[in-house]
């Protein structure tokens, strides 16, 4: 099996070609309240400023309960600015790249193999206690 983060990145881009990526805490939270059953994956980025920005942390630990009670897969990044890189076309994106989601298709016809071996990756973390797995995103 290839590494998280390729198959992290594959699927980010995959979604961004399909127009299936939410970018922004408040959008991510938007589309987590107006259709939790429209989301596949949730993606969280931590930085050095996450430890001193307790707003953030609140904002991720309702995601995080939020997910868990709607079986939709979490994970964490530890490199913001990747992420950024790899999901942000908009200036704003870049600055808010903290969680982003993957969304499902409108129409359900469709399969991402990068996202299954996520799912997969996640469901194996979640049988040894580790509820929100860490993944490295390489750099390009």
């Amino acid at each position: 099996m290839q590494s998280p983060g390729k198959s992290l990145k594959e699927a980010l881009l995959c979604a961004q070609g399909e127009d299936r990526l939410t970018v922004g805490v408040y959008e991510s939270a938007k589309i987590m309240t107006s259709d939790p059953d429209s989301v596949s994956f949730c993606v969280l980025a931590v930085d050095e400023e996450f430890e001193c920005d307790i707003a953030l942390q609140i904002h991720f630990t309702l995601i995080q309960s939020f997910c868990f009670d709607n079986d939709i897969s979490i994970v964490r990044v530890s490199d913001m600015q990747r992420l950024a890189e790899i999901v942000g076309d908009k200036a704003e994106q870049l600055e808010d790249a903290h969680c982003v989601l993957i969304t499902n298709p409108g129409d359900g016809s469709w399969e991402d193999p990068a996202l299954e071996k996520l799912h997969l990756f996640c469901e194996e973390s979640r049988r040894v206690n580790d509820w929100v797995p860490e993944i490295s995103l390489s750099a390009r």
